[in-house]
């Protein structure tokens, strides 16, 4: 089991990762650089997230994202009007309770003045994406 700066290099190269991240694949790997790119490769299938577009009324808007956050799986969400963010945050479940309502009250002003919407969800790479909804 050979690990050489070599071969973090070229695994860095390939990837982006960092050195630490090289090394630990290698080490996986048995010293393997192929082996090493496809560990790699396979964890940042895992970490990937997927975004999906959704056209709502100004007025259902607010509904729709409580929708989505009740369903656990978001992790990011954007309001969009024509190509413009509005405005953007995290979904956590810690910050659903106390740290969304801000949020949501900022969308009610944004609802009420826009016609028609973009919600921009980010989700986990984990779920398996659904069809984009329009309403």
């Amino acid at each position: 089991m050979e690990i050489s700066l070599e071969k973090i290099d070229t695994i860095r190269e390939r990837t982006g990762c960092s050195y630490k991240e090289a090394k630990k694949a290698l080490e996986k790997a048995g010293g393997d650089l192929v082996d090493a790119l496809i560990l790699i490769e396979e964890e940042k299938e895992l970490e990937k997230k997927w975004t999906e577009e959704i056209s709502v009324k100004g007025t259902e808007l607010i509904t729709k994202i409580k929708e989505l956050i009740k369903k656990g799986n978001v992790t990011k969400i954007r309001v969009k009007q024509d190509d413009k963010i509005l405005v953007e945050f995290p979904v956590t479940a810690g910050a659903v309770g106390a740290l969304l309502v801000p949020h949501l009250a900022i969308l009610g002003v944004i609802a009420a003045m826009a016609a028609r919407c973009t919600l921009e969800v980010e989700k986990n790479g984990n779920d398996e994406k659904a069809d984009d909804a329009q309403t």
